[in-house]
C-alpha cells in the first residue's frame, strides 16, 4: 500500500504521544541502543506487556533497508504493467471470488459504497489474493524503518501502532509482511489498521490476515478518503482520483480501475 503521510495526531489519538527521543541511525550499529530507548517511549505511550515483549524480540532488518534504498518509481506503460502484474489473471480470479461470495461483497457495498470489483482488484494486486504477504517480519521491518533516519518520524507512528495491535491481539508478533511493515491481504501499514480497520467477520478483532477483515477495512479506507457511492471509477472520474490515496502511481490506479470494471461486469 502506498505510503500516505500519517501525522503525529493519529498516534496521539491512539497512544498519548510521548516526546520521541530515541536516536535514529543510518546503519545497524546503533539499533540496540535505539531499541532500549524506544522501549521507554513505548511504555510511556501506553504500550502494554505484550507489545513490549514483542519489541524486545525485534531485529535490525538488512533486507528492509536494502529494499528501502532501492525503491524505483513505476515507469511502465499500462499495457506492460498489466502484463507484468498479471492483471488479466486478477480479473479471472476476482470474478470467481465475486461469484462465490456475492452476498458478502453486496453487504460491503451497501455499508461503504465501494463495489466488489475495486476491492478484489486491490486484493489481487497487493497480495495475489493472499498468496504472498511478503517475506519480512512485520515488527522487525517496522522497527528498522522507525529507527532509520530517512523517514523516522513517519514510520515511528506506524511502529507504535503495530505494537498497539499486538497488545490488542490483532497482530501476531511473528507475522510476515512486506519490506516496510505492511500487513496482510491488502498491505495496510499499522497506523492505517488502527485508524481505518474494520471487523469483517464478526469476531471482535481486526486481523488483516483474515480476508473478510481486509476487505471491510479496505472498503472503509476508500470510503473515508472520499469514495462516492454509485459513481463510476474509470479514469478521469472523481472516484478514480480517490485511488491516488491508495497508490500514487497512475499506472497502478489504471490497473485497479481496469480490473475492477471487468470484475464488476
Amino acid at each position: 500500500m502506498f505510503f500516505r503521510t500519517l501525522t503525529a495526531l493519529i498516534s496521539c489519538a491512539c497512544l498519548g504521544c510521548p516526546a520521541l527521543a530515541a536516536p535514529c541511525g543510518d546503519t545497524s550499529a546503533g539499533f540496540t541502543a535505539w531499541k532500549s530507548a524506544f522501549a521507554e517511549e513505548a511504555r510511556a505511550a501506553g504500550i502494554g506487556p505484550r507489545g513490549l515483549q514483542a519489541l524486545a524480540g525485534v531485529q535490525y532488518s538488512h533486507g528492509t533497508i536494502g529494499a528501502d534504498r532501492n525503491q524505483k518509481g513505476v515507469r511502465y506503460s499500462f499495457e506492460d504493467f498489466k502484463r507484468i502484474r498479471g492483471v488479466d489473471y486478477i480479473v479471472s480470479q476476482g470474478g470467481k471470488r465475486l461469484a462465490r461470495d456475492a452476498a458478502f461483497f453486496d453487504r460491503l457495498e451497501a455499508q461503504y459504497g465501494v463495489p466488489a470489483g475495486v476491492l478484489l482488484a486491490i486484493h489481487g494486486m497487493e497480495s495475489g489474493f493472499g498468496q504472498f504477504f511478503g517475506k519480512y517480519s512485520v515488527l522487525s521491518s517496522g522497527a528498522t524503518v522507525a529507527y532509520d533516519c530517512r523517514r523516522s518520524d513517519f514510520f515511528t507512528a506506524h511502529f507504535l501502532a503495530a505494537l498497539q495491535l499486538v497488545d490488542r491481539g490483532w497482530l501476531d508478533p511473528a507475522a510476515i509482511g512486506a519490506a516496510h511493515g505492511e500487513i496482510g491481504h491488502t498491505q495496510f501499514l499499522a497506523g492505517n489498521v488502527v485508524k481505518y480497520g474494520k471487523d469483517g467477520n464478526g469476531d471482535g478483532k481486526v486481523n488483516l490476515y483474515d480476508p473478510a477483515d481486509a476487505m471491510a477495512s479496505t472498503a472503509n479506507y476508500l470510503s473515508e478518503k472520499g469514495w462516492r457511492r454509485g459513481e463510476p471509477y474509470g479514469e478521469g472520474s472523481r472516484n478514480f482520483r480517490v485511488l491516488n490515496e491508495w497508490n500514487a502511481a497512475t499506472v497502478y490506479q489504471q490497473a485497479i480501475a481496469y480490473a475492477g470494471q471487468r470484475i464488476d461486469g
